[in-house]
């Protein structure tokens, strides 16, 4: 017994040594759904919060331009460099391979020479603005952990905002401003996230430090997750369960970091001057080499695996709960109302599990077939199921139920809802002298009785 506790020991440690090594001091919590515990009645299951691990999200990624004919190609185009407008060698033409630049090329591989990007047409019908949207979706709730980074190929636009949905695309709201000058662009003072707190980290900024420069090494824009994370968990993340903490408790921070959709909205390509050169338009233009959005499927805690199917991200459901986040539970599973897994408390969270209905336990009860799979029901925790409460599962012949945990019998019944009678164990049985049971529970509640055997159930001391 000792070696294969052991055993089991070592297993789950190298599982979370793994898991952390990505994100060491930040996602090394809630990768087990459940684990198998000795108690008086056996090995059974005991469950906790459970999330799937972050991943790079762009490799599901759907992307579409808005207006569709804004990639450059159809008809070819010649383009001129952002610092020397005479210098105009650089061509895009949808026929050829090798200078084509379709918006697939914004996710793929990137450290090939020349590099791949997606590129727009020029801002030849300049003084029309050159506005494109694009938006990347899903079809699944996403949650971020890590800052969305989007690489520019050409000059960063002096105009952007990057907005969000939280409904597949039918509503946005905002996530960030940028710009050369908020103020004029968006009537905003600039900020940074290093200008907001615990108490502001909701705040919708407009920033400049990402728009200005046209430098090699000036073409990223970011928006800061971690740093937002580190209002709550420190400046190196060590204190997660602080953070945990606030998801847990705050439905709008929770609600700040998901998404189903991101829409990068670009309203000003990079200019690099106070004015617009009429005269040499093929100057200006997007073009955009690398998005990365990091995250993992948002499984309401309920699962740690999400696997695609048909082209859809799933959640791969435990704890009886079913659906594309897990957000319900499985049919004959709602004896309580579907809730999510709690972060609290740390570090193992409360899973939350669906219990049996008491429609789907039989008629009439199978105590040989359930009992031995007693474990399979996934009910083990006292804090998970209430054994006796004041609507479905009253203490029997005037038994009272003690914080819904238990049920104090009369001196001559025993039983988990006193139903049965003490002298039934007795040698010889209860006789004709012995008092009649009283009405004995419906055919689906007599075999409800066994669930809250478990709940009782805690972790053997010792061995």
């Amino acid at each position: 017994m000792y070696l294969s506790r052991f055993l089991s020991l070592h297993t789950l440690w190298v599982t979370v040594s793994s898991v952390m090594q990505h994100y060491p001091s930040v996602w090394g919590h809630y990768d087990v759904c459940k684990t198998q515990i000795y108690t008086e009645e056996g090995k059974v299951w005991d469950y906790m919060a459970c999330q799937p691990e972050a991943r790079d999200m762009i490799k599901y990624v759907k992307v579409t331009l808005d207006p569709p004919d804004i990639t450059c190609g159809d008809p070819p185009e010649t383009f001129c460099a952002m610092g020397n407008p005479y210098m105009c060698n650089n061509e895009c033409d949808a026929s050829t391979q090798e200078l084509a630049h379709p918006p697939e090329l914004m996710f793929d591989l990137e450290g090939r020479h020349p590099s791949t990007f997606w590129q727009s047409t020029t801002w030849k019908d300049y003084p029309k603005p050159l506005h494109v949207n694009i938006t990347l979706s899903w079809n699944k709730t996403i949650e971020l952990t890590d800052n969305i980074v989007i690489t520019f190929e050409s000059g960063r636009p002096d105009q952007m905002i990057l907005e969000k949905s939280l409904d597949y695309g039918r509503t946005w709201q905002p996530y960030q401003y940028y710009a050369t000058d908020c103020l004029d662009a968006f009537h905003m003072d600039p900020k940074s996230v290093r200008d907001l707190s615990q108490h502001t980290v909701l705040e919708i900024i407009c920033t400049e430090e990402y728009s200005t420069g046209y430098m090699t090494n000036s073409k990223i824009i970011h928006f800061e997750i971690k740093d937002r994370f580190a209002f709550f968990a420190g400046p190196r993340l060590h204190n997660m369960a602080s953070l945990y903490g606030q998801l847990d408790t705050t439905k709008k921070l929770r609600d700040f970091f998901t998404i189903t959709d991101l829409r990068i909205r670009l309203l000003r390509p990079a200019t690099g001057e106070i004015y617009v050169d009429e005269q040499h338009l093929a100057r200006y233009f997007y073009a955009i080499s690398d998005i990365r959005v990091y995250g993992r499927c948002k499984c309401n805690l309920h699962a740690t695996g999400c696997k695609e199917e048909n082209k859809r991200l799933l959640c791969e459901c435990e704890h009886n709960t079913t659906g594309p986040d897990c957000g319900k539970c499985k049919k004959n599973y709602q004896g309580r109302p579907w809730s999510p897994g709690s972060y609290l408390p740390i570090p193992k969270g409360t899973a939350n599990i669906c219990i049996p209905s008491i429609s789907s336990i039989g008629n009439p009860p199978k105590f040989d077939r359930i009992w031995p799979n007693i474990s399979s029901l996934e009910v083990s925790k006292p804090n998970q199921a209430n054994v006796c409460d004041n609507e479905l599962l009253h203490c029997q012949n005037g038994g009272t139920c003690i914080n819904n945990v238990r049920c104090q019998c009369p001196p001559a019944y025993t039983g988990i809802l006193c139903e049965k009678l003490r002298c039934e164990r007795e040698p010889g049985g209860c006789g004709r002298s012995a008092a009649p049971l009283r009405a004995a529970p419906g055919p689906g509640l007599r075999l409800l009785l066994l669930l809250p055997a478990l709940l009782a159930a805690r972790p053997a001391r010792g061995c």
